[in-house]
């Protein structure tokens, strides 16, 4: 634990969770790092192995897993141990990214654990195209 954590007591739901900019970027980097742990990434391996390259089946297996260990990270934090926090802490998460390009850039990696590399299929023809032939 870092001496930037604050101890916030889990009290009722709604509770607004406040960290300054140094603080999300603490943690940020805890999150990172517990995705990064040995057995987290065979956890999230053997979810992406299950998935194989179906998005339907990221979102099924690899997000709720990601999520898991995010949710250990951040319930210290304040937030609330359920999806529910995850969320406020991603919504805090993206109003520094604009500011600070250190949180912006930790914010991309974090994304990058949970969903693939959008990649574009490569097909002929590239869509529908606009012709006057009436």
């Amino acid at each position: 634990m870092s001496s930037l954590q604050r101890p916030v007591t889990s009290g009722g739901q709604g509770q607004a969770v406040s960290l300054t900019m140094e603080q999300a970027k603490v943690v940020l980097a805890e999150v990172i790092k517990a995705l990064g742990s040995p057995e987290n990434v065979l956890r999230l391996e053997e979810a992406r192995d299950n998935a194989g390259n179906d998005m339907g089946k990221m979102l099924q297996f690899v997000l709720p897993v990601a999520t898991q260990i995010q949710q250990e990270v951040i319930k210290a934090y304040g937030f609330t141990n359920d999806g529910e926090g995850v969320l406020k802490f991603a919504r805090l998460i993206k109003s520094y990214e604009a500011q600070d390009p250190e949180i912006a850039a930790m914010a991309g990696k974090l994304k990058s654990t949970f969903l693939p590399p959008m990649t574009t299929p490569s097909h002929g023809g590239g869509g529908i195209t606009a012709s006057s032939s009436s």
